[in-house]
């Protein structure tokens, strides 16, 4: 058995539908994947990888769901990635308002919708920021 294999097998982990979840090790510490130590935290190659992974995970997502964003110019696009990484498919997929306005090239519309949401009091400048690359006056 390689060192890998034992290392697996002697940490353990915790996996719920197909993902690594956060776990209380046997002395209380919090914990992920095969013995990583959350309470250490993660060094900033770590977190470069890690966002680098969630962002092809939200552009993936964004591409299966709606095939149409690659017609959109890049800035826009990239705000619809920004708010899929944000919020995730499923909750992006209930701006249905916002989407058909931006599938149809409203631009005007589509930032209202985005604007007009409970999305956007939640996550404030960021919202009126990317608004404006929809749309700006």
């Amino acid at each position: 058995m390689s060192l890998i294999e034992q290392l697996k097998k002697d940490e353990g982990c915790v996996v719920l539908h197909g993902r690594h979840v956060p776990y209380k090790d046997s002395v209380g510490v919090l914990t992920i994947g095969y013995g990583h130590n959350l309470d250490e935290g993660i060094d900033e190659e770590t977190a470069e990888a890690l966002l680098q992974k969630d962002l092809d995970v939200a552009e993936a997502d964004l591409r299966r769901a709606y095939p149409w964003v690659d017609k959109l110019d890049g800035q826009r696009r990239d705000v619809l990635v920004n708010m899929t990484f944000n919020m995730g498919i499923t909750r992006l997929s209930g701006f249905v308002k916002f989407l058909a306005a931006l599938e149809a090239g409203d631009f005007k519309t589509a930032r209202y919708e985005m604007l007009n949401s409970k999305w956007a009091a939640q996550v404030g400048d960021r919202a009126v920021r990317l608004a404006k690359k929809i749309w700006s006056e």
